[in-house]
């Protein structure tokens, strides 16, 4: 009989179950988004192949149980007609999670699901010494939970008051929650070292009496299981995607040049140091 490479099926997304010769399929959904096609396609294979449902990860991906293994060359031809591509698992880099952002949300700064597929098209499946997220969430809601991720990015607005607009309404000092913002003799005075760059200042006023500009807070170190820590964001705004990019890319080649075998992103920053991490981010940063 021949022998199972079961970590080669893992690495394309077929997870073994309890029940022997079972797998639980996998899918790769970016920024949990899904076309009808796709979800056509998948509820075919879940029918034809599977127990007929499936199963929604918390992580927004799609799960297919009970794959045959005489099937799983099948299975995967069948899902490549519906342009459904296999998820991964193992110590590597995960699919990209995301809100849907400010092309659907009123309370987006920036195009999450977007920079999700950038992030997804540069790294998904890079090997590396344990897994690793990305989470992408739109604004200071933060539905996205953005810093129980190894990297987490979250939507900002840069804001700046224009006086000739401005028919000082005080729409803005209400809805401030981090009470950023004061109206006193005639003026709107921002206290940027509260201010958390959630824009809902500029988007509850009536005349634009704000300039904006989306940019990007970044987070490192965050993970959710049997350890459960909050990254922490080191650096100040990004304000371009070339400068997040940039960042990520020395995020992850930290990770690679210094952890250890099956360690997770926030201990190997812990292990090397803080210290030495910021250096590397800022270099990125300001390169």
């Amino acid at each position: 009989m021949e022998k199972v490479d079961y970590e080669t099926l893992k690495r394309g997304g077929f997870m073994r179950q309890k029940q022997k010769d079972n797998f639980s399929l996998r899918l790769q959904v970016v920024g949990g988004m899904l076309t009808v096609k796709n979800l056509k396609k998948i509820a075919e294979v879940a029918e034809k192949y599977g127990e007929g449902y499936v199963h929604l990860t918390s992580r927004q991906g799609v799960e297919i149980p009970f794959i045959k293994l005489p099937d799983i060359e099948e299975v995967k031809e069948e899902l490549l007609l519906g342009e459904c591509n296999p998820g991964v698992s193992g110590p590597r880099v995960r699919t990209v999670t995301a809100c849907q952002g400010n092309v659907i949300c009123p309370s987006g700064n920036i195009d999450s699901y977007d920079i999700a597929k950038k992030l997804n098209d540069r790294y998904f499946g890079r090997e590396l010494p344990h897994k690793f997220k990305f989470g992408v969430t739109g604004c200071q809601n933060n539905c996205l939970k953005a810093e129980e991720n190894d990297v987490g990015i979250k939507g900002a607005l840069e804001v700046k008051w224009l006086e000739e607009k401005c028919i000082l309404c005080g729409a803005c000092e209400k809805v401030c929650r981090s009470h950023a913002i004061t109206i006193k003799d005639g003026k709107v005075n921002v206290d940027y070292n509260k201010c958390n760059y959630c824009g809902r200042c500029a988007k509850s006023c009536p005349t634009d009496a704000w300039d904006t500009e989306s940019a990007y807070i970044i987070s490192f170190g965050g993970t959710f299981g049997n350890s459960i820590s909050k990254g922490f964001s080191p650096l100040p705004l990004i304000t371009s995607e070339e400068q997040l990019f940039r960042v990520t890319d020395a995020a992850i080649q930290f990770f690679d040049d210094y952890a250890k075998k099956s360690e997770r992103f926030k201990f190997t920053i812990d292990r090397v140091g803080q210290e030495e991490f910021i250096k590397k981010m800022e270099e990125a940063y300001y390169s």
